[in-house]
């Protein structure tokens, strides 16, 4: 007779409570609802060096210069054309034990590490030296289908926990902002010319009344060809927004090869 255990099948406790650290194997020796072990959280560290005042990406060599105008360092493609956006900036380098993490929140559903990532994204934020009275945080949206796939919008998650620990007196999450009207491809391993036309027309204002006039804080997981967050912006800017920032947990940089984001699934809708 069972008096008021419960009983939970093996395979079950695994899954709830896994006893090995998901990206590096070593046994985990706490119970936590992050099958993350420490010593991977710690190796998840900040970009670091000189990075281009615009995108925030890392400088390579002389493909970044002082841009003759602005007398500011940017990168050899900001300085080709000028994103939408005022700057971007990102915690860390889309590789390694961020690239996992990530990958368990919006592939695995480990929704556990929204707040790990919100901590960063947070810091990423920081970053930026926001100042505004009238700040508007925008999650990058999923495609309709997309979120119903997954059951919820990463960007959203982290951005809700990421302004838990900042101290916006007037920041407001908008979460039907933006809307994207069709699927789109991953931008991970594309040249350049290919997002812009992927992206195009991909997002609409949904709410341009809510816009107008305001400071606009754009955020997502990950910060790739830059050209969904310059696409988002100059939508946003079009609806009367007076300035677009971007801030993301993670960033390609120009020297990492393409990398795959995920199930193949992914190539065919929006990320």
């Amino acid at each position: 007779m069972v008096s008021g255990a419960v009983v939970v099948a093996p395979g079950l406790f695994a899954a709830l409570f896994p006893s090995d650290c998901r990206l590096c194997g070593a046994p985990l020796r706490e119970i936590s609802r992050l099958p993350v072990c420490p010593n991977c959280l710690l190796a998840m560290t900040p970009i670091t060096g000189e990075t281009c005042e615009i995108c925030s990406d890392g400088v390579l060599g002389s493909t970044h210069n002082w841009g003759a105008a602005t007398r500011r360092m940017e990168c050899a493609a900001c300085q080709k054309e000028k994103p939408s956006f005022t700057k971007a900036t990102a915690y860390g380098a889309y590789d390694g034990g961020l690239r996992e993490l990530i990958h368990l929140l919006k592939y695995e559903r480990v929704e556990p590490a929204a707040g790990v990532l919100g901590t960063m994204l947070a810091e990423a934020i920081g970053k930026l030296q926001v100042s505004s009275k009238s700040l508007v945080v925008v999650p990058v949206p999923l495609y309709a289908g997309k979120r119903r796939e997954r059951g919820f919008n990463q960007a959203e998650l982290i951005a809700r926990k990421a302004l838990k620990e900042l101290t916006f007196d007037n920041a407001q999450l908008m979460i039907d902002a933006l809307e994207r009207t069709r699927p789109t491809a991953s931008q991970i391993g594309w040249t350049r010319p290919q997002p812009r036309e992927n992206i195009r027309g991909a997002f609409r204002v949904a709410h341009p009344n809510k816009i107008d006039g305001r400071d606009v804080l754009l955020v997502d997981d990950v910060f790739t060809t830059g050209t969904t967050a310059s696409e988002c912006a100059r939508i946003l800017l079009k609806a009367g927004a007076q300035n677009v920032w971007v801030a993301t947990v993670a960033r390609t940089l120009k020297h990492q090869e393409a990398l795959e984001i995920g199930p193949q699934f992914e190539t065919a809708q929006a990320s």
